[in-house]
């Protein structure tokens, strides 16, 4: 129960990071014409993607070996919310990276609350169902919350998740997606040079 929320918290938190701190457009390597910020966008998320996906394996399958066998009730829905946890994670990363090289100190503070703040608020530690409504309101905006909320009604056969949706971090991870690269194409085409003497 626990570890199926965590290991989404960390493929979320784990992607935004490495995207938030992917590419920054005054770097050296910017300057090589093939390269670009996609290319480090992708690369900075595949790899997160690629760490988190080895650990859950091998996690599993000590526990499963070492310690008792478990079930995982429909595994491949599962393992599609770990994949919108990452999409999520990937958006909110480019809205960051598009902001950094306007505003580093707060970017850098940002992450740290925003992760810091998800340890509650993507309800890994609680079940969702038993809320009372006021408190769904606290965090049904988070899209991580949904996701993992979803998740255990995919592994736990007696789980249904009736405070939270498939589409909405879907929806949420498109739009913050647009935003995130209209907001780092404005910025490549502002980016100077001397942005990185200042830091």
């Amino acid at each position: 129960y626990i570890m199926s929320g965590i290991f989404l918290y960390m493929t979320h938190i784990k992607s935004m990071g490495a995207v938030a701190g992917s590419g920054d457009p005054t770097a050296p390597m910017m300057k090589h014409a093939p390269m670009n910020t996609a290319v480090t966008i992708g690369a900075a998320a595949i790899s997160s993607l690629y760490i988190q996906v080895l650990s859950l394996t091998l996690i599993l399958f000590v526990y499963d070996v070492a310690f008792t066998p478990f079930t995982i009730e429909e595994p491949i829905p599962a393992f599609g919310m770990l994949l919108v946890a990452w999409f999520t994670g990937i958006a909110v990363g480019i809205v960051m990276l598009a902001i950094k090289p306007w505003f580093p100190t707060f970017v850098s503070v940002f992450t740290q609350i925003y992760q810091r703040a998800n340890m509650i608020a993507s309800g890994k530690m609680f079940v969702a169902n038993t809320l009372p409504g006021y408190m769904v309101a606290m965090f049904d905006w988070n899209p991580l919350f949904h996701a993992i909320d979803q998740c255990r009604g995919f592994v736990f056969i007696n789980y249904t998740p009736r405070n939270s949706s498939i589409d909405y971090p879907i929806y949420v991870g498109i739009a913050l997606i647009m935003i995130g690269l209209m907001g780092e194409f404005y910025t490549r085409r502002h980016a100077s040079l001397s942005w990185g003497a200042k830091r």
